[in-house]
């Protein structure tokens, strides 16, 4: 298959027709949100649908998202709004938050992987708004990459695993939140966080009161999932990735990596700026490490953090070692995806000791903590 590449500074209106018309026939086409690029096909076409499991390689039991362009088109799509849905659509739409609510009979199986609700969201970003008015459908969009790789936040990304397998990629440029919507089931009694992302639990909680957050997001490969991204492995590079978290987080992960500079071998190191800058200080030249840093805060690690992902890809270390943040606000979102990335193979470094927290097999250098 042909894949058109539109790049919307040269003439974004001629560009998101062509591509609406592409939805309208049932095709794929991959646009930017204020989040990740989406995988979008008409989300009212079952034969569209089941175009976007077979280009990303998706397991059919993970659901799909429905997007929006306006606040009324979620009413052919649900039987029923509880007053927590609409309190969250009145408070965070349009932007990165996606409610869980009761399907309708017009929705295909294949959007909510059998289950009796469906996820919907009204995203903010320019590009995305103007293709699903375009297109006069919502448009069912899990993130552009094939399943289990890091989501893209630009087109190059995009290209980069949909190139042949989809009918249409539109440039629009870099996403601004880099990890994708919070998601939040409003028919059970206490709203519950299936997903969390750019919309905290602190800005749930300051609109609804109590807000749970599903024991589904630990990882257990029992539970069948009700948003995406809850089930299975998701974000992974292809190296394997090993996670601290903890008090001594940064300090234990300096440490591992000047061990490992000792021995030769070919590390990638995820970090922050100042982490980044002791290990150069620190560092004989000519070292083997591939040391990349988020920036500064927890905005620039979810901005960027499937950026780094994919440029490990790139630099083919033999194995990743990182650092995480605690879970206070935006914490929650991208320390589930580093987590997700991890398989869980994290060690929790506490002040005196490095224990595991969960998973197993880790390399020896990663477990002496220093006198």
């Amino acid at each position: 298959m042909e894949t058109k590449f539109w790049e919307l500074k040269k003439n974004p209106e001629a560009a998101i027709g062509e591509a609406a018309e592409l939805i309208r026939r049932g095709e794929l086409v991959a646009f930017p949100t204020e989040t990740v690029y989406g995988l979008g096909a008409d989300g009212l076409n079952g034969t569209a649908v089941e175009k976007i499991f077979a280009a990303k390689g998706r397991p059919g039991d993970n659901p799909l998202i429905l997007h929006i362009a306006d606040t009324e088109q979620i009413l052919p799509l649900t039987t029923g709004l509880s007053e927590n849905a609409r309190a969250l659509m009145d408070t965070f739409w349009p932007g990165p938050l996606t409610i869980v609510v009761p399907r309708s009979e017009i929705i295909p199986d294949g959007v909510t992987a059998g289950l009796e609700t469906v996820a919907v969201r009204m995203p903010s970003h320019p590009v995305a708004v103007a293709l699903i008015r375009a297109a006069g459908c919502p448009i069912a969009a899990p993130s552009a990459n094939v399943s289990g790789k890091p989501s893209p936040t630009n087109a190059q990304d995009v290209a980069e695993d949909m190139t042949g397998k989809i009918a249409g990629i539109l440039d629009g440029g870099n996403c601004g939140i880099g990890v994708e919507s919070t998601v939040v089931d409003t028919t059970s009694p206490v709203p519950t966080i299936l997903r969390p992302g750019g919309i905290t639990r602190e800005m749930l909680e300051e609109r609804l009161g109590v807000v749970e957050v599903d024991p589904a997001l630990n990882g257990d490969p029992a539970l069948r999932p009700k948003a995406p991204g809850m089930k299975y492995r998701h974000y992974a590079p292809k190296a394997p990735v090993y996670l601290y978290e903890g008090p001594r987080a940064a300090d234990r992960l300096t440490e591992a990596a000047m061990r490992a500079q000792k021995q030769g071998m070919h590390i990638g190191v995820l970090c922050d700026d100042r982490v980044k800058a002791r290990l150069e200080g620190s560092l004989r030249r000519g070292h083997t490490l591939e040391i990349l840093s988020w920036g500064e805060g927890k905005p620039d690690l979810a901005e960027h953090l499937y950026e780094l992902l994919r440029d490990f890809d790139r630099l083919a270390p033999e194995m990743i070692i990182g650092m995480g943040v605690d879970e206070k606000g935006l914490g929650l979102a991208v320390m589930n995806r580093l987590r997700k990335a991890a398989g869980y193979q994290i060690l929790l470094a506490e002040e005196d000791r490095i224990a595991v927290r969960s998973g197993k097999d880790f390399p020896e250098f990663l477990l002496v903590p220093e006198e």
